[in-house]
C-alpha cells in the first residue's frame, strides 16, 4: 500500500496538472526525436551550423524530458514513456521524410512554439492549485522554447 500524498494540492488538481504535464512531456519528447532526426539528416550549405545547433537543442530536450517526467512522478502520477502514449498525447506533427534544411528549421520553429502553447495551457490549473514548483518548471520551459524558436526563426532571415 502506498502512502497518500499530502503536499497541499488536492488529488483532483494533481491529476489535472499531471495530465497537462503528460502532454508537455509528449510534445517535448517528440520535438527531441525530430530534432535528433534532423541533426542526423541535415544537408546543404548550412550543414555545420545546423548540425551543431540541433545537437545542442536535442541535448537540452533530453534533460527536459527527465525534469518533466520527475515532476509528474512527484505529483504521484505515472509518467507516460512509450511512443504509443506520446503519439496520443502530443500536438507535434512527426516528420518521416527528410525535408530540406530550410523546411527543417520552419518545422522546428512551429514545434517549439507548439510546446510553448502546451506549457501555457497548463498554467490556469497550476495557479489555482498554488503549485509553484510546476509553475517554475513551466516558466523555464517556455523561456527556453521561445528563445529556441527565435534563434531558429532568425536563420530564415
Amino acid at each position: 500500500m502506498t502512502m497518500p500524498i499530502d503536499i497541499g494540492i488536492s488529488d483532483e488538481r494533481r491529476q489535472q496538472i499531471g495530465e497537462g504535464l503528460s502532454r508537455l512531456l509528449a510534445d517535448t519528447y517528440t520535438v527531441y526525436l525530430k530534432t535528433h532526426n534532423f541533426h542526423w539528416n541535415v544537408t546543404g550549405p548550412m550543414f555545420n551550423t545546423l548540425h551543431l545547433m540541433f545537437e545542442t537543442q536535442y541535448n537540452e530536450l533530453a534533460l527536459a524530458v527527465d525534469l518533466i517526467a520527475e515532476r509528474i512522478r512527484a505529483l504521484g502520477l505515472p509518467a507516460p514513456g512509450s511512443y504509443a502514449q506520446f503519439t496520443k498525447l502530443t500536438s507535434i506533427q512527426e516528420e518521416t521524410g527528410v525535408p530540406s534544411a530550410e523546411e527543417m528549421i520552419r518545422q522546428l520553429v512551429k514545434d517549439q512554439e507548439a510546446v510553448v502553447r502546451t506549457a501555457r495551457s497548463i498554467f490556469p490549473v497550476v495557479e489555482k492549485a498554488n503549485d509553484q514548483p510546476t509553475a517554475d518548471l513551466l516558466t523555464q520551459r517556455m523561456q527556453i522554447h521561445e528563445k529556441t524558436a527565435w534563434m531558429l526563426r532568425s536563420l530564415l532571415g
